[in-house]
Parts: structure tokens; sequence; C-alpha cells
């Protein structure tokens, strides 16, 4: 049930303070005194401007208490029913998170308590919600043989302000049916706000009044956006639909505006040089931001010396400015096929910050020894300055180190050597990480290409070769090397944790392997290796790819926790990303710890304390955006996709099943990394049983199999860009 407010009467009020009595200006409002005033005579609601009342207060600290009631909210301590009231909450236990809505009404409290299990939603429960919503579930007593019941939902947060969709034209009313199908309710539009749309138009719309037990929500047209099918429209609905920010404020472009795009001597006067090193860096093709070079020596024995350079952006971004705010809020950069919207302003992020070829930068330098096994013996840290010899791209790797381009060899004759060296490194480190147990997930990935007007040109499968397995693995050992350090020293640091997947997800792993003739044994503490070891064992084989994909569903999502919990798929017990600080916030906060820790290998005792702070909320509010951006660049590559296969209606292609559902199969094609759906209708006519630890669909009178991982010929029957759907029929 949803909290309600209780009526009230005159019998319930408490006494007053007389008219005639003095205003007694009270200095703070303590909270026993403002909770006294909810439990007596007896626990009821109750407005501002009664509990103003009752503890005497002057107009002009009305500020003050309402502030003070939002402590106690923010607490748990009272709950706010509307905008006026508010009341104790139910005497229960509190769960706190984030909504995720189903189109079909119901849905699930994940909790921001990382510990505790996502929760069911009945429809009743969510008719006052939307999809993200923030809210605290208040759990009843326990039932005998039940669970916790009553239930009561508060909502402590909206999630949408503005929202993207269709606009649709009614005789009384007009609507605006939500892009984002997990917002299932229409939002009603008087006809007086419409904003000028027609029928079908792509609407930016802002809520007025949020949906109700009662009432469903309502709105006003902000903005017409555009027809629903022109391609060029897919940012900005992203934009919009995930309210992503966009233009950077005036203020933050004046601190950036007033950075020289130059290092200055008392820049570099207290940073090592490192600019007589072979430095470089390796990056994709349409790389926008370089935050990492690297270079490298062979030593005598046997022994390598590797330097990772790292962008200092801390140097620029100063702790609390408004660059600093912004990028906070930012979260992280957000990368579409066609633009980017980077974390700071390009004036550092694509200039002062970035190490583009040919210029000093100011670094944070990990410097790294390995034996000649891979194994890291030493490693120190320490503000430098570098100077990039040249901007590699993966590719230019891979020709220069399995195909010999002498084009390339001959313009890096000193850069070529190096990479040799890399190479050797790369593969130890890597049979060293492998060996302790990381798990390696090699799946395809899909790269949108663009032609210069912008228009789809093909979608190709990523590839990942030896280039970027070099960088990979120094990345990972840098930001072990700083992890690790930080922890020594007892540091307080934003850790990147990789909790263990759920024991009922593991036995259905464990049951779909059997069936493919793999043992999966393991004891009570489950350790990564053994899934790695499973991997090499399908490596080359026809289920390789349904054994990757039903692994990775069993993980939980990486996110970043200010407690060490240790990173399972990495095999790593403290990890924490360094290597990024341009486009990830909590990079740059690790950044700033590093330098703290560094002078005396101790950070002072008050900021020790104030980090502890800070901390939490930075790496919770960090994790959100950063799944926030994976969502709206998902969805906005899963457009392209629908946009690309229309004008392929009626061909066949090769795929395989990757997903076995009641209704029908997934099948991903083997010339794009494109999904479609096979609807049960458009299967051999049989009657299907549904094994799901199984993941097959079984013709009951055929005996005709459909198992994931299988290969099958379909062909596309339809490209449906609202519902974001490729529809295929398969081909005997």
């Amino acid at each position: 049930m949803t909290i309600e407010k209780p009526a009230t009467n005159s019998e319930e009020r408490i006494p007053l303070s007389k008219k005639s009595h003095k205003k007694i200006l009270l200095p703070s409002f303590s909270p026993s005194e403002i909770l006294e005033i909810f439990k007596a005579p007896r626990p009821r609601a109750f407005t501002l401007t009664e509990i103003a009342q009752a503890l005497d207060t002057a107009p002009d600290q009305r500020k003050k208490l309402r502030r003070k009631l939002q402590e106690l909210v923010d607490a748990h301590k009272i709950v706010k029913l509307d905008r006026r009231h508010y009341a104790l909450p139910p005497r229960a236990k509190v769960i706190v998170g984030r909504v995720q809505l189903h189109r079909d009404g119901f849905g699930f409290l994940v909790p921001e308590d990382a510990s505790l299990q996502e929760i069911f939603l009945g429809r009743q429960e969510t008719r006052n919600l939307m999809h993200r919503d923030r809210i605290a579930l208040h759990l009843g007593p326990k039932d005998r043989g039940r669970k916790h019941r009553p239930r009561a939902v508060e909502v402590l947060e909206r999630a949408h302000r503005r929202i993207v969709g269709r606009y649709m034209a009614r005789s009384k009313y007009d609507f605006v049916i939500p892009d984002d199908h997990r917002l299932a309710q229409e939002i009603r539009i008087p006809k007086k706000v419409t904003g000028g749309a027609h029928e079908n138009d792509i609407v930016l719309a802002e809520i007025t009044r949020y949906p109700t037990q009662q009432e469903g929500p309502e709105g006003r047209i902000l903005k017409v956006l555009g027809a629903p099918d022109d391609p060029r429209l897919d940012s900005e609905i992203m934009i919009h639909k995930y309210d992503l920010p966009d233009a950077f404020p005036p203020e933050v472009l004046k601190e950036a505006g007033a950075i020289s795009q130059k290092i200055s001597p008392e820049g570099r006067s207290d940073k090592k040089d490192l600019r007589n090193l072979n430095f470089f860096t390796i990056d994709g093709e349409t790389a926008r931001d370089f935050d990492d070079a690297v270079a490298i020596s062979r030593l005598a024995g046997g022994f390598f010396r590797l330097w990772v350079s790292i962008a200092d952006v801390s140097h620029y971004v100063k702790e609390g400015s408004s660059l600093d705010q912004e990028a906070m809020q930012r979260g992280t950069s957000v990368y579409f096929p066609e633009r980017a919207l980077p974390m700071l302003p390009p004036r550092l992020s694509t200039g002062i910050c970035s190490l583009n070829p040919q210029e000093d930068r100011l670094t944070m330098t990990v410097a790294m020894e390995f034996d000649r096994q891979g194994r890291m013996t030493g490693a120190e840290f320490f503000p430098s300055v570098i100077h990039s010899r040249a901007r590699l791209t993966y590719t230019m790797v891979r020709e220069m180190l399995l195909n010999g381009n002498q084009e390339f060899i001959s313009r890096y004759p000193s850069i070529f050597e190096d990479l040799r060296t890399m190479a050797d490194l790369g593969r130890l480190i890597r049979a060293q990480r492998t060996a302790r147990g990381s798990i390696d997930f090699d799946l395809p990935e899909s790269q949108v290409v663009l032609d210069v007007q912008g228009q789809i040109e093909e979608i190709v499968r990523a590839e990942r070769h030896i280039g970027h397995r070099i960088i990979e693995e120094f990345m990972i050992a840098a930001n072990e090397a700083v992890a690790g350090f930080l922890t020594r020293e007892k540091v307080p640091f934003v850790q990147r944790v990789h909790e263990p997947p759920d024991e009922k997800k593991i036995l259905e792993f464990k049951e779909f392997v059997s069936h493919l003739g793999y043992r999966f044994i393991y004891k009570k503490e489950l350790h990564p290796q053994i899934f790695q070891r499973l991997l090499e064992k399908a490596r080359g084989k026809p289920e390789e790819k349904s054994v990757h994909y039903l692994l990775l569903r069993c993980m939980k999502q990486a996110r970043y926790s200010e407690k060490a919990q240790g990173h399972f798929a990495l095999a790593s017990p403290h990890y924490l990303h360094f290597t990024s600080p341009i486009r990830r916030y909590p990079d740059l906060v690790v950044h700033r710890i590093l330098k703290e820790a560094i002078p005396a290998g101790k950070m002072p005792a008050k900021r020790r304390q104030r980090w502890v702070k800070k901390l939490p909320h930075i790496a919770e509010h960090s994790s959100q955006r950063e799944r926030l951006a994976m969502e709206a660049e998902r969805e906005i590559v899963d457009r392209k996709k629908v946009q690309f296969m229309r004008d392929k209606v009626g061909q066949e292609f090769n795929g395989y099943i990757s997903g076995v559902l009641p209704f029908g199969l997934f099948v991903e094609l083997e010339d794009f990394v494109i999904e479609g759906l096979v609807h049960m209708t458009r299967l051999p006519k049989d009657r299907y049983q549904f094994l799901e630890t199984k993941h097959t669909l079984l013709g009951e009178d055929s005996k005709k199999t459909f198992r994931l991982g299988n290969r099958v010929r379909v062909r596309v029957d339809a490209a449906n860009l609202e519902r974001r759907q490729v529809d295929f029929s398969l081909i005997q």
C-alpha cells in the first residue's frame, strides 16, 4: 500500500503556545524536540505550520525548520507524505532503493544496500511510481508463516522531470506515449499546453503532476523534437530521455577558459621529468581524448620496467571548483556514434589534459618492474611531465606486430621495437592473471560506422586483438598497483568492486553446462578460476558463445564502493579505476587521494576523515551515472541497428540462438552483432515445451529442439523503431 495522509480533526491538535506569549527564537531545532511533537499526544501527521507553532518558531526561522525536517526525512526518522504533511514512518524495516518497472505494470525494488536481494512490487504498489524513482519500502511486522506485511511505499525522489515520447491527439485530452516502455503510463496533456505538436511528433514533455493511486501523470509539451524516423534525432532523444547534461554552464566554461594550454615552468617544477622516455598512446581510431601513455625498457636478467602515465586532471580541476562540481554531477563521459558528451569541457578533455602527440603534458605515473615470469616486483608513484612521441591506433599496432606492415614500421622504428617488448610483457602479465583465475570474457561488440552525413554506413564486429590486449593488461596492472599501495597505507579510496554471483544463478549455469557435457564442480567458497577453466574448455567449440553469454548473465554488475569487497571477475582482492580521469570521476578522485598519500606515505588524519565521509556518496552517485550512461549508449546503438536493418527486410542471414524464452527465440546474426526475435508463431508448426534450465524449446510432436547456441538461418521480417526490435522468421 501507499502511505496516505491521515485524517485530522480539532481534537487531535496538540496544545499550542498562547498568542500572548512572546515568540522564543530557538538557536537550533534538535531532532528529539521535533520527534517529540509527532509522538504526543498520539502519532499523526503534521504540517510545517503546525510544527512551527508547536516549537514557538518565528516566521524568519521557518526555512531553517524546513531544512531540519528534510534532514529527518533523509535519515528516515520521519516521512513526507505529500507537499505539506509529515509523519512518523510505520514501525517496520525500511529498504531504500530504485524502482525497475516492467512494461506490464509490476516492478522490482533494487536496494541501495547491495547485500539485499531485489524485491518484487505488485501492480497495486507501483500505480503511483515511475521507472527509476527512488523509494523507501516500509516492511510491516512479520505474520506467522508469511513475509513482511503490510508494506508501504514512500516516494523519496522522482527520477523523471521530463519525458521523451510520441504525441497522440485525442478528443478531450492529448497524450504523450513515453519512448521508454518501462514508463507504462501515458502522460495526459491538456489542450492548451500542447506546444504546437502534431500527431506522431516526437516531443519533450514536462511532468506537472505525478501519478497517484487514483490518477495518471499529467504534463505539458516543452519542445517538438521532430519526426519519429529521423536518425539525426537519436542523440537529442537520448539526451532528453536520460536527462544527460549537454552544454556546460557559463561558470564552468569560464574556469576552463582561464586555464592555459601550455605548461608553465612553475607547473612542472615539482614533477619528475620523463620527457626523454619513448612514450606513446594507443587508442581506437575514433578516440576523442587520450588519458594514458606508455613507455617500456628491458632490464638485465630478463626484467622489465613499465611506465604508465595518466593525464593529471587533478592539477587543473581543483576540488570544490565549478569544474569539479560539474564533473561530479556528470560522473562520466557519454559516447554516442556521432558525438560525445564529455565529463570535462573540450578545452580540457581534448586540450591541455589530453596526452596529444608532440606536446608536453602533466601526468601521474606508475612505474612498475616485472620479473621474467611477468610478476610485479615493485612500483612507485609520482607526478611527472611527459612528451608523447606518437598517437597509435589498435589497428596500427596489429599491422606492425602481426602483419609486419613496413610502412608503419619504417615510420616508427624505435616505437616498433618497444611494441615488441610490450607484447612480450603483456603476454607474461596475462598468463599470471589467468593463472590466478581472472575471467576473460571475449565477446564481440558492435561498432556503428557513419558516413560524412552521419548516416549509418555499416555495423561491424569490433575487433579485439593484440593492441587491445597490451593496453588492457597494462591498465589493469596500474590499477592494481595503485589499489595495493593505498590499501597498504590504509588510505580510504573509491574501490571498483565486483561481487560473486548469486548461488541460484550459479546452480542454473551448472545445470545448463552439464547438459553440454561439462562438469562444473565447486566447493562452498566460489573462486573465479573454475569459470575461467570452463571457458578454456569451451574455446573453439560450437557452444563457446552460449557458455560465454550465459556466464556473463550470471555475473553481477561491477560498481564503485568505499568498502573493500574485491573484484571477483579479475580475481583481485583490491581494485580501482585510476587510468581514465578525463572521462570518469572516480579516477579523478583516486588521483587526488594518491597525491595526498604519496609525500610522506601517510595522509593527515583530518583529510582521511574528510574522505571517509565523502566517498560513500561519490561511489553511489558515480555508479548511478555509469549505469545511466551505459543504458543511453546501449539504446542509441540499438536504435541504429533497427534503422540499419530496415532496408534488409526479406533478406536471409545465418545466426545463432542467443536467448530462449517461452514465447520464442532471440537470434544474433553472424554478419552483424544484431539480435532479433523469432516469435513462437514463426517457428515450425508444433507444440513447444519451454525447458528453462536447459535454455531449450522442445517440439513435442517433432522432437525438434532449439537450444541456446544452435546455429540457424533466418529471414528479416520487420524492423520496428518504436519497439526497437528486429523480427525474424526461421528458414528451414
